[in-house]
């Protein structure tokens, strides 16, 4: 009942801090309440993935033509697509079953709470609890979807992300309420499936209002141009879910207007709030600000022996953070002395059509923060390779530093883009100026290319435009 280390949750920021704990010496377990892997291999990451891949394949089909390909008229099994995103999520808890074995990492299965000590005490299926002791406790709770004060999510007519991966069938129109990563994938899914869908938007920038203003205006664009109905900068007044249709009343916060939106089912993606609540936070006094856990660099609460990572804190909310805060806060239980994370240089990807991938300052957050700026703007309707591919949507943008050429940002929108934005993190990471990435050789055709060239841009050189 005794460990060096034990870990309250088993997503990418618990399981991966655990693993790493084993092989650091630390004799570790880890206790989950639910599936290994948490939301993100089981409701998260992973099978909403597998959905938009289903998704860009039903969507390639039906533009085969465009190829020159010629196809019979093709359909959508919604049962079916379904049933395979459970699958790849099913195969990728029972890896992280393998990994907790290989790593000899004690699983522990129920619900946890904190108690004096401190220690864990963790009640199982049949109600029984049971004490364990550590000399290390790391909190890794995760969060659940944020539930709007006028949007109570009742799972049948206003669901969360769960439940719109796994719906019994699929609806006729569906209204999301949220722009976010969650809300534009699935408004992605469903659209193409052939849902009807309006997403609403409560910032003014609309779609991915986060990202930089160029990227959420281009994604405006192309999401209206699917035959999506876009509403950003409204707000949702309120739902009646009373009759057999949803009714969703929205209001225009510039000038007022008002709208009734018809819908079967509202998808609710305002976010995430963090799973704080009920796990004994108070009992040991440990600090909190607005539900989330207070901790210093290296993730230590205020509480000695007591750590927290992933999303029971207010960095981003995305799995390779948390899984990153893991390994730095179990590196420094060991004794290490792990780097601070940079959380400038954490990459953000949404993974709708075509994907967005962004790292760093957005223009506007440069000229906030002081910097006098150069920007560099590379369109794909300009490069070979997206082309050939169809997909000749989006840009490149890059931000540099006009006096010293530091790299301050990079914004992408277009297809595949999340497996670019790995190059632009690593350079900012190695302090890489916009000259070096101009003399870097990219290979031709690739959509890489549209990197040095947007670098290029900014400084005047750019090739092909």
């Amino acid at each position: 009942m005794n460990f060096d280390l034990i870990v309250i949750g088993s997503g990418p920021g618990g399981y991966v801090a655990a693993i790493r704990a084993s092989q650091l010496g630390l004799n570790t377990a880890i206790v989950e309440r639910e599936s290994l892997g948490g939301i993100c291999l089981n409701w998260g990451c992973i099978p909403t993935k597998a959905l938009l891949k289903s998704a860009q394949v039903f969507d390639y089909l039906n533009h085969a033509e465009d190829y020159g390909i010629k196809t019979g008229k093709s359909t959508a099994d919604f049962g079916a697509i379904i049933k395979r995103s459970r699958g790849v999520a099913d195969g990728m808890s029972k890896g992280v079953q393998f990994l907790m074995k290989k790593n000899k990492i004690t699983v522990i299965m129920g619900d946890a709470k904190l108690v004096k000590g401190p220690k864990v005490a963790v009640t199982d299926a049949d109600g029984k609890t049971t004490e364990y002791s550590a000399q290390h406790i790391i909190v890794a709770t995760g969060g659940r979807a944020k539930e709007l004060p006028n949007l109570p999510i009742d799972g049948k007519k206003v669901i969360e992300y769960r439940k719109a991966m796994s719906l019994d069938s699929q609806p006729k129109r569906m209204v999301v309420v949220g722009a976010g990563a969650i809300g534009v994938e699935f408004g992605y899914f469903y659209h193409t499936l052939g849902t009807e869908v309006s997403i609403v938007e409560f910032l003014e920038q609309g779609l991915v209002p986060r990202e930089d203003a160029d990227v959420s205006k281009e994604l405006g664009k192309i999401y209206t141009k699917k035959g999506m109905k876009v509403y950003g900068n409204w707000a949702v007044e309120k739902v009646d879910a009373s009759g057999k249709e949803i009714k969703v009343f929205v209001k225009n916060r510039k000038d007022g207007k008002e709208e009734t939106i018809l819908c079967d089912v509202v998808l609710s993606a305002a976010g995430v709030t963090p799973n704080t609540e009920n796990i004994g936070l108070e009992d040991l006094g440990i600090a909190t600000d607005r539900g989330f856990i207070k901790v210093d660099e290296y993730y230590r609460t205020s509480v000695p022996g007591v750590y927290a990572i992933g999303d029971v804190l207010p960095t981003q909310a995305l799995a390779h953070v948390a899984s990153a805060e893991g390994i730095t806060c179990v590196e420094k239980i060991a004794g290490h002395h792990p780097e601070p994370i940079d959380y400038n240089n954490i990459p953000g990807c949404t993974y709708c059509s075509p994907e967005v991938a962004s790292v760093g300052y957005t223009e506007q957050g440069a000229k906030d923060a002081g910097y006098e700026i150069l920007v560099g703007k590379f369109p794909f309707t300009a490069s070979g390779k997206a082309k050939a591919a169809g997909h000749p949507e989006g840009f490149v943008k890059v931000i540099f530093d006009k006096k010293y050429g530091e790299w301050l940002g990079a914004h992408m929108i277009g297809y595949n883009v999340t497996e670019l934005i790995a190059e632009v993190v690593v350079a900012r990471k190695l302090e890489t100026t916009g000259h070096e990435i101009i003399k870097s050789v990219h290979p031709h055709p690739t959509m890489s290319e549209a990197i040095m060239e947007a670098a290029a841009a900014a400084y005047g050189e750019v090739i092909h435009l």
